[in-house]
């Protein structure tokens, strides 16, 4: 039988990690890719978008709502104010982590990967700085969003009443 506890560790598994990866964007990798040259940041960029899409990256970006909200349905008869909590960060996740992402941050992405890169650091740091500001913004964003999912489903998990076993 399906644990509401377990399910929702699950939950706080897949939802920090999504937390966890934005939030690495934000203070380091683009930080170092302000930093380089343009058009070493453009290549990179273009590579490391190339390959989150993988088996290992997938489990959290496309479960994470599908499990917390599990876990709110499973929680449901126990404890309200939990079940809503879980469904909480699973909305927040799904409107402002995914959607954000396939509506914002990925044409982004899409767009970049079209462009060769430039001979001329003019020219690349022009590309660059089109789209690296706004990617960040929108970054920054759903990095938020996650953070308060975690938030969410670590306080739902704190009020789930404790006569509920793994």
């Amino acid at each position: 039988m399906i644990t509401v506890k377990l399910t929702a560790l699950l939950g706080l598994l897949l939802i920090g990690a999504m937390f966890g990866f934005f939030y690495a964007w934000v203070c380091s990798t683009m930080w170092g890719l302000d930093a380089a040259d343009p058009r070493i940041a453009i290549a990179a960029m273009q590579a490391m978008n190339a390959s989150v899409r993988n088996a290992v990256f997938a489990p959290a970006m496309f479960g994470t709502p599908v499990v917390l909200a599990l876990a709110g349905v499973l929680a449901w008869r126990h404890s309200n104010l939990a079940a809503s909590l879980f469904v909480g960060a699973a909305l927040v996740y799904l409107l402002f982590g995914a959607v954000l992402t396939f509506a914002v941050n990925v044409p982004m992405n899409e767009t970049l990967a079209q462009i060769s890169v430039p001979e001329s650091i003019e020219a690349a740091r022009e590309i660059w700085l089109a789209y690296s500001p706004d990617w960040q913004f929108w970054n920054q964003m759903r990095t938020i969003a996650c953070g308060i999912a975690l938030l969410l489903t670590g306080t739902g998990l704190l009020v789930l009443p404790a006569s509920q076993g793994m």
